[in-house]
């Protein structure tokens, strides 16, 4: 390596020496204080299991249905503390991770996956405006952008296609100079602007608003009380926990990727570990130097891609490119700290943006993902109709956990309606398989990714192959 490059390297490195290795959304003075654990025995007419998004909106959904239903909520640790506290702060409409994997897997049915998307995007407005939830909500938009010439014919061939599908309203094309217009990186070479599929809010404080939300519509919820088993209990079901014990007549099951309380719907998951730097505020001279005066959302082309965006206090986050898969498929404290990509991170940052030289790092984190075999959300029952399950988000949950907790309550309902109808609802992805396999085709597949990247997006037979099979690893 040139002297100068070891340099530049020294000096990315130099970042990040005063990030602290916690989520900058947690790390909040208003953080709330955790409701009691649960040290009774308590019954309900419906039992949630997880307080993160799938779990607060289920609660929430279904109080605001029947406000008279009796709602039990119980988290492990507390609201908002996993993926729910650790995401962007991305919350797209998309349903189907992005538009292309919903054409891709439900040609039939695409049109009415993004209206009902769009709908629950505004839902989701609607709710934090009606429940006084502070959590930046911002309908900014999002942009994809090129940082290849092949990515750019790409993008300009993909908003062709979706245009002739009736699929481009609110989508813009933007060239090298429009992009750059809007954002200011050397390297971007053209984007795609989706104006209303994807709003930036506060990920901690929408979970924080919405645990609120459910207890001020009476719903019980007990934090640090993991739930240990689920069995049925007479007409009901039972979940016991630590210290005590809740029978109710009906559960929902919202713990992603935590080990599912249904034993058969494991395999359909695997832990991805995602991780994010946050910077320091901008001055308004910096800020000036990149532009970004309509504070969109980004994200890169690559197979691994960056996502980042600009926070209420004008921070940069600057998250994603390294999606790592833990043999085993295991979810440890431990993995959520890896300095080994924020150093990578970090020289990718100063790659885009090269005018925020001298720029430092104040947070830096990781989390866990549910990943499943398709990228989007897949549903379910378990004991003869008394338990949902929703799981397998794929890292666009901020959003699409909202649809979830109706499709978990519809499912529960017994009720046959717009969502329970999609074949995206009615069946499931294909698992992954036992180790070491599921290891080795992970390991496969990111190789190949990384070298599709380095080769143009050209995709090797491996990769060819499981786009037939309708497989894939994302984050």
């Amino acid at each position: 390596m040139a002297p100068s490059a070891m340099n530049q390297r020294s000096e990315w490195i130099r970042s990040l020496s005063e990030a602290q290795p916690l989520p900058y959304w947690l790390d909040d003075p208003g953080r709330p204080r955790p409701e009691p654990a649960l040290t009774t025995s308590e019954t309900c007419d419906l039992l949630v299991v997880g307080g993160g998004y799938s779990g607060l909106w289920t609660a929430l959904i279904a109080k605001e249905r029947a406000p008279q239903r009796d709602v039990v909520l119980v988290e492990g640790r507390e609201a908002g503390w996993a993926a729910s506290g650790r995401n962007g702060g991305f919350c797209a409409a998309s349903l189907t991770h992005g538009l292309p994997n919903g054409l891709a897997r439900w040609p039939d049915e695409i049109h009415k996956l993004q209206e009902l998307g769009a709908r629950n995007l505004d839902a989701i407005g609607a709710a934090v405006a009606r429940h006084s939830i502070d959590c930046d909500f911002e309908r900014t938009g999002e942009i994809d952008v090129a940082t290849e010439p092949y990515q750019a014919a790409e993008l300009r061939a993909w908003h062709e296609e979706t245009a002739r599908r009736g699929l481009a309203e609110d989508i813009e094309f933007l060239d090298t100079e429009a992009v750059r217009e809007q954002v200011n990186s050397p390297t971007f070479q053209a984007g795609l602007w989706d104006r209303r599929g994807v709003a930036m809010l506060h990920p901690a404080k929408l979970a924080w608003g919405l645990k609120r939300a459910c207890v001020e519509l009476g719903v019980r919820v007990h934090e640090h009380t993991p739930a240990l088993t689920l069995k049925p209990y007479g007409a009901g079901m039972a979940v016991r926990t630590p210290y005590g014990r809740v029978r109710a007549r009906q559960v929902a099951l919202g713990t992603n990727i935590f080990p599912n309380l249904v034993r058969r719907v494991r395999s359909y998951t695997v832990p991805v570990y995602d991780y994010a730097l946050m910077t320091e505020p901008l001055t308004p001279a910096q800020l000036d130097s990149i532009g970004w005066k309509n504070r969109q959302g980004l994200g890169d082309s690559a197979n691994q891609f960056h996502y980042f965006r600009l926070s209420a206090d004008n921070r940069i986050l600057w998250g994603g490119y390294d999606a790592v898969y833990p043999y085993g498929g295991r979810v440890r404290a431990e993995y959520d700290d890896r300095p080994e990509t924020y150093a990578k991170l970090a020289g990718h940052f100063f790659t885009c943006f090269p005018q925020l030289e001298g720029v430092r790092f104040t947070h830096a984190w990781g989390g866990a993902i549910d990943t499943c075999s398709r990228f989007s959300a897949f549903f379910g029952t378990a004991h003869q109709g008394k338990v949902a399950y929703a799981a397998g988000y794929t890292g666009l949950g901020v959003g699409a956990t909202r649809f979830g907790a109706e499709v978990m309550l519809d499912l529960l309902a017994g009720e046959r309606t717009e969502r329970t109808e999609l074949e995206m609802v009615r069946k499931k992805p294909l698992p992954f398989p036992p180790e070491p396999f599921a290891w080795t085709g992970i390991a496969l597949t990111k190789w190949s990714l990384a070298r599709a990247d380095a080769q143009g997006g050209r995709r090797n037979l491996w990769l060819r192959t499981m786009d037939r099979l309708g497989l894939g690893f994302d984050s």
